[in-house]
């Protein structure tokens, strides 16, 4: 078998489904093994979009994603992806292609040093230069990927070595389930005492703990003690958000309800985070005792910033560890969450307000309350998000009712994020609604995934969020008293653009109209694009003036 051969029977070892990217010729090789494997070639329109979906198959998986590329212009689209996976822990495999390396007649042509490139957004990247290697090297790759910290591992199999033989046996065999060892009982009992001994004790529920399956052991912690919790935004889910303790997500960086609640607390347990993610605030020993929780330490680099600070870590699997901490806590009567409850009054109520509004175009309040009703019941939909304005008002307002049933970034939080990676998720959840949520500009970045979609004959559903412009960037210009410029732009007439992809076209006219196009949408089947028009007049509103006008004193 050549080289190309083996690396394919290695992926299909490990268990890959498929591979995303745009392939050159330097990637024939590989790609004529593709053509006899079990592996499906998932042809997309672009390099960036092709690692979004192959970084969240990953995401959804805990398996690493597969994308591939050519060399050179092919290389370089890759990189905003391998970043956003790398930034948001999500395990990925990018394979790139190489002109000739033993001997090559085209010069300089093309060719940038690809490796040196992906050093700094990987955990590992290597060039395949020895046949013999390459099993190993993708298990290797494979590992790196997939162990706490998950993230993004590059290989770059270069033309010549991709079709040389393979000679002597090679080993086929797929990793072992990494094995997590479990926190000390020492490191567990000294936590007992901490949350023990707090008087106002809150739970921060963070992106390490929605990699992996611990719903069932942080739900039994939560019941027993009926300490409040609030979570992040990559956090969102692990729990059922319609809990009487949940106290909201920390959409804002500042003066919103949940941040009264964790500005009241006297300890934070901290389940899964790290500050790769926007701290949702900070947490030194002066302020409040931290208690680390996560499948790894906390990095030295977050500590000297004096960001994050934890008095004292449990290190290890975290659903072992939330089990013993369970097994062993006793709840307090000196635990006092009476205040934690009036803030989670008050934000329910605020988040209603205008929820309703007939208003046009929408408020995101009304937009909100829609999406719930057509997504948030058990078991029954996910929601992709793309990077601007409404993820905010969709973090904070929109309760999720089970893991990963909304997906965000607020690692890399790039734009174009949102359509590639409701794409991937349909492909893995069939039977689910799968709605992509995407703002005007982060949509064109990555429309021309409709074909791919189209081509796939999903169902899908993509709703734009239309305001003409960057809507984020236009209220942090406003709120700092800056005269709006250079962030409008026009559109394409967005439902006869869906409908020149054979995709349906509808525009939102009346605010009453947008729950019906979407339940319309998804019973019909096949791929939607619904543009809404947004009122942002409410981020000023209700963030810069409301919130901040608020008082604490519940």
């Amino acid at each position: 078998m050549t080289t190309a051969e083996v690396l394919v029977k290695c992926l299909e070892a490990q268990g890959v489904k498929y591979v995303f990217g745009i392939p050159g010729e330097e990637n024939l090789a590989f790609l004529e093994a593709l053509r006899t494997s079990t592996i499906k070639l998932v042809i997309t329109r672009h390099e960036q979009a092709a690692v979004f979906m192959a970084a969240t198959i990953g995401r959804l998986t805990g398996k690493a994603g597969v994308a591939l590329s050519t060399l050179g212009p092919g290389a370089t689209n890759l990189v905003t992806g391998v970043a956003y996976a790398q930034l948001g822990g999500m395990p990925l495999l990018v394979i790139t292609g190489q002109k000739p390396v033993r001997v090559s007649k085209q010069g300089r042509f093309q060719i940038i040093d690809v490796v040196s490139m992906m050093k700094p957004i990987t955990k590992m990247t290597a060039r395949i230069d020895e046949p013999a290697k390459v099993a190993l090297l993708l298990k290797k790759a494979f590992e790196i990927a997939e162990i706490e910290r998950p993230g993004a591992v590059h290989l770059e199999l270069p033309e010549d070595i991709a079709s040389e033989e393979v000679l002597g046996d090679v080993d086929f065999s797929p990793n072992e389930k990494p094995y997590r060892e479990a926190p000390g009982d020492i490191e567990v009992s000294k936590a007992v005492q901490l949350i023990q001994e707090a008087k106002h004790p809150v739970v921060l529920i963070a992106a390490g703990a929605n990699r992996k399956r611990i719903h069932r052991e942080l739900s039994a912690f939560i019941e027993k003690t009926k300490i409040p919790f609030v979570t992040t935004q990559m956090g969102k889910g692990v729990l059922d958000e319609m809990y009487p303790s949940y106290l909201g997500t920390t959409a804002l960086s500042a003066d919103d309800y949940v941040h009264c609640a964790l500005e009241r607390s006297d300890l934070i347990l901290s389940i899964g985070h790290d500050t790769i993610e926007k701290p949702p605030v900070i947490m030194t020993p002066s302020k409040r005792i931290v208690i680390h929780m996560n499948f790894y330490e906390a990095s030295s680099e977050e500590i000297l910033d004096d960001v994050y600070v934890p008095s004292h870590q449990v290190v290890g699997d975290i659903a072992l560890g939330l089990k013993k901490l369970t097994e062993m806590i006793v709840p307090q009567d000196s635990w006092d969450i009476q205040y934690f409850t009036r803030v989670a009054e008050k934000m329910r109520k605020q988040i209603l307000e205008r929820s309703d509004s007939s208003g046009f175009p929408l408020k995101p309040q009304r937009i909100v309350a829609d999406l719930t009703t057509v997504l948030a019941g058990a078991d029954t939909g996910l929601m992709c998000l793309d990077n601007g304005m409404y993820k905010l008002w969709i973090a904070r307002g929109f309760f999720a009712r089970e893991q990963n049933s909304i997906l965000l970034d607020n690692a890399l939080a790039t734009m174009g994020a949102g359509l590639p990676s409701a794409i991937a998720a349909k492909m893995l959840y069939p039977e689910k609604r799968v709605l992509a949520v995407v703002g005007d500009g982060g949509f064109m970045m990555s429309s021309s995934e409709l074909e791919t979609a189209k081509r796939l004959n999903l169902d899908l559903v993509v709703l734009i969020l239309n305001d003409n412009g960057y809507g984020m960037i236009k209220w942090k210009q406003e709120a700092e008293g800056l005269t709006n410029f250079g962030l409008d732009f026009n559109n394409p007439d967005f439902v006869k653009f869906a409908e020149s992809f054979g995709a349906q076209g509808v525009r939102i006219s009346k605010a009453g109209e947008l729950r019906g196009a979407l339940e319309n949408a998804f019973a019909a089947g096949g791929l939607h694009v619904i543009d809404c028009p947004i009122d942002y007049t409410e981020n000023v509103l209700v963030f810069n003036k409301e919130l901040k006008e608020k008082t604490c004193d519940l």
